[in-house]
């Protein structure tokens, strides 16, 4: 994903991140917390969902072979490619003739060529000029797990393999279409150095970086196309080649609601053409009801089922490495809970975000997410309430309970609507639920109770 130091909110125009004096509230909070956390998904998760200058999103992500079906359909110049299932199948190859081709495994993470797998066959991308080697690069791929530099430990199992026509590359560049919030609505960014890790080039190279806002009624123009064409450096009949894929690739931004279009590398091939070799597409979750076909083909098997069960039910999981789980409403609150936690001696094992307008069915299913983390010993509530009804969160707890006992100690703050009446739910319950009304003090007693299971 390219990110650019005018994409993310200027942090420096905020108050530093002071977790021993507590300055862990509101538009602060959030920001500062993007800036010094070191958790890559609490990040992500802050970033696209809970900043206030966007509404929330789940960027949805698709295999490489979805992407390329997609730039297939919309006239984008792409190589031919075909796909290989589990079934190891050699039919699809039938009629797939090229002079040299790209195996590649099909998992949601980048770095594929360098990985290997658990098997130690090295390697999740492999070129070869025998169509007889095909099928045998893909046995030793599919069924196994790859494991990058962007995948968790123990790697993601691969089911699929793509394999594409190779094509005599000339020049390789970058091209993106990102929603800016500097420019309040979308951007072309570019750079003549594709193929590469472009977040390093705009770094240690920016001249080789051009970004360009995209007036929403005019869209990419004939005299903007041509610009970036140029930009990247084509020459005579390449350029006009160029600025027609730029021009389809803005289209096909539009029709299909992208918060963001990669392409890289786009590429000039030695027999004159321009093709996009690779492609990342992320869609605004908003748009799901316009958009079923592409959220149907939503890849989730490399997700955490937890994650997938929350963001089923319209909430928020991100794991992590502690012994506490954290039920929170609102990122702020959220990043106060996890300091708290932190100052008193214990680690987060996760937080589960309600947002808010959050039903009883909610609470109940998050209580039971959150028990299913084998690392957690211990469970802290905090909320503070506005949107949120402390009731229903209180009777969620209860519903939960009485289904199926806690496993862990429950410490339960909640301040805000219906504070008092939740209070009076929870303690009619007959439970064994540890209530405090300081949230320091409801950290520290989650904290020892967490030591205390061996």
């Amino acid at each position: 994903m390219f990110l650019h130091n005018n994409i993310l909110p200027n942090f420096n125009d905020y108050a530093p991140y002071k977790s021993d004096d507590r300055q862990v509230t509101g538009t602060k909070c959030i920001m500062a917390a993007l800036k010094n956390t070191k958790n890559l998904k609490v990040l992500k998760i802050l970033a696209t969902r809970y900043s206030p200058q966007v509404k929330s999103t789940r960027n949805l992500n698709l295999q490489e072979y979805h992407s390329k079906d997609l730039l297939k359909k919309h006239q984008v110049s792409i190589q031919n490619f075909r796909l290989i299932d589990s079934s190891l199948d050699p039919k699809p190859l039938s009629d797939f003739k090229a002079n040299e081709y790209v195996v590649k495994a099909q998992i949601l993470a980048g770095g594929r060529g360098k990985g290997h797998f658990d098997n130690g066959f090295k390697g999740g991308v492999h070129i070869t000029k025998d169509p007889q080697q095909i099928i045998s690069l893909a046995k030793n791929m599919i069924g196994h797990k790859l494991i990058t530099k962007q995948t968790p430990k123990e790697g993601i199992l691969v089911d699929k393999v793509m394999v594409a026509e190779s094509v005599n590359i000339k020049r390789e560049t970058y091209l993106s279409i990102v929603m800016e919030r500097s420019y309040n609505g979308a951007a072309l960014v570019a750079s003549p150095a594709g193929g590469m890790d472009i977040e390093a080039v705009a770094e240690e190279t920016p001249h080789l970086l051009k970004t360009i806002p995209v007036d929403i009624h005019e869209g990419v123009t004939d005299a903007t196309a041509k610009e970036l064409a140029e930009f990247l450096e084509f020459k005579g009949g390449m350029v006009n080649k160029c600025a027609e894929e730029i021009k389809k690739l803005w289209q096909l931004f539009l029709k299909v609601d992208a918060t963001q279009l990669e392409i890289n590398p786009l590429v000039e091939t030695d027999d004159g053409r321009v093709v996009a070799v690779d492609a990342k597409i992320n869609f605004d979750d908003n748009a799901q009801f316009r958009q079923k076909d592409i959220f149907a083909l939503d890849d989730v098997s490399g997700v955490d089922p937890r994650e997938v069960e929350a963001t089923s039910l319209n909430l928020t999981y991100i794991d992590m490495d502690g012994s506490i789980g954290c039920m929170v409403n609102g990122a702020g609150l959220a990043m106060a809970t996890m300091d708290l936690i932190t100052l008193s001696g214990g680690k987060p094992a996760n937080f589960l975000d309600l947002g808010g307008g959050v039903g009883q069915a909610q609470v109940s299913a998050a209580l039971r997410i959150l028990e299913s983390d084998p690392k957690v010993k211990a469970i802290f509530v905090n909320v503070f309430a506005g949107i949120v009804n402390c009731a229903t969160v209180a009777s969620g707890i209860v519903a939960a309970c009485k289904e199926s006992p806690p496993k862990h100690p429950l410490i339960i703050r909640l301040e805000g609507t219906n504070a008092a009446q939740a209070k009076t739910i929870l303690e009619q319950s007959g439970l064994n639920i540890n209530m405090v009304n300081d949230a320091d003090e409801a950290a520290k007693l989650a904290v020892k109770l967490a030591n205390e299971i061996k």
